[in-house]
């Protein structure tokens, strides 16, 4: 069973949690609030399972309650996560590709189950995941249970965006806040999982200190043409642009969105290669950061910041969903002229 102690990195947020349980001053919301893939999910998970526990011992779950077997199981009917998956599952036509929880999804799934009587006894647990996807509706509706939750009720928020939230939740909510990981300890933790070193210090690096990116990045096949990626955008900074840099993105955003469509077969192509897209702008963005932080010359950051205003630009045209084409024409143009 996973208690706090299999998560590493988090130690502020875990002896937070810990204290205010063993006080019994635990709120009945909480907003895990830092980058995805830092153990916000895992660390909710770990108090689910301390919180529904029937003998628990001092901070951890016994691991041997009726409660925790059918935990550890999968199917505690008093634990309930909700996803964006849950989304397409309240569309009655089944053809939904939208992104936001609405209150159709908050509703079957929070709402009404939190004003019912927990099944095992010992209260009942929600999670939201990507709570920032709940639109305004939703949110309001949520208010009132926040407040008022019945009975012996745990609601927890994981965000990677807490301003998305609307201030009437955040006011009703405990913030506990989540750092980005150390890369050495992403590094070794991924070794420790039996992974390639050279594979664990790229993902590592690239990750900015997120395990669970580093993890999905490495299934997905992200790391090697990340690594070609930063190759061109080094040759462009240093005043050689690349010979198709939209082509290769085109490409690279096309094998990623292939892995997204292989989970899931409903999902959307056109919505997975533009997330591609943004993923690997959002990487050679943060490379040409990284080389801004190294140089003081003026003529070189001028060039790297209007790089990564290019990228900046082309990200904005993608969300405003203009053609990808055109985007990416703009961006390699707007490279080419920074690097001549």
């Amino acid at each position: 069973m996973i208690t706090f102690q299999n998560i590493f990195g988090q130690e502020a947020a875990i002896d937070w949690v810990i204290s205010a349980y063993l006080a019994d001053r635990l709120p009945h919301g909480l907003i895990f609030a830092g980058p995805t893939g830092v153990g916000k999910g895992t660390t909710a998970h770990a108090l689910a399972a301390l919180f529904l526990c029937e003998h628990p011992k001092s901070a951890a779950p016994c691991g041997k309650c009726p409660s925790c077997i059918v935990f550890e199981a999968g199917n505690h009917p008093d634990y309930h996560v909700v996803s964006k998956e849950h989304i397409r599952y309240h569309d009655k036509t089944g053809k939904s590709k939208g992104i936001d929880l609405s209150i159709h999804v908050i509703r079957p799934e929070l709402i009404e189950p939190a004003g019912r009587k927990a099944v095992m006894g010992r209260g009942k647990v929600f999670i939201i995941e990507q709570a920032d996807l709940m639109n305004t509706q939703a949110q309001n509706s949520l208010l009132k249970t926040l407040e008022e939750p019945a009975g012996r009720t745990l609601i927890v928020l994981l965000t990677d965006q807490p301003g998305a939230l609307l201030p009437t939740i955040r006011s009703r909510c405990q913030f506990v806040r989540f750092a980005a990981l150390d890369e050495e300890a992403v590094r070794k933790e991924l070794q420790r999982w039996g992974i390639d070193s050279g594979l664990a210090a790229e993902a590592a690096m690239l990750s900015r200190g997120s395990l669970g990116i580093a993890i999905k990045w490495i299934e997905d096949g992200v790391v090697e043409p990340a690594r070609e990626l930063l190759e061109q955008v080094d040759s462009a900074f240093d005043g050689t642009p690349p010979a198709d840099l939209p082509g290769w993105l085109k490409k690279a955003a096309e094998s990623y969105a292939q892995k997204q469509l292989d989970r899931d077969e409903l999902a959307s192509k056109d919505q997975a290669t533009r997330e591609g897209l943004s993923l690997y702008l959002m990487i050679a963005g943060e490379r040409l950061r990284r080389r801004l932080a190294e140089h003081d010359e003026p003529t070189e950051l001028e060039r790297a910041c209007a790089a990564i205003d290019a990228i900046a630009r082309a990200e904005s045209y993608l969300d405003a969903n203009v053609n990808t084409a055109i985007a990416l024409q703009q961006l390699s143009l707007a490279l080419e002229r920074r690097a001549g």
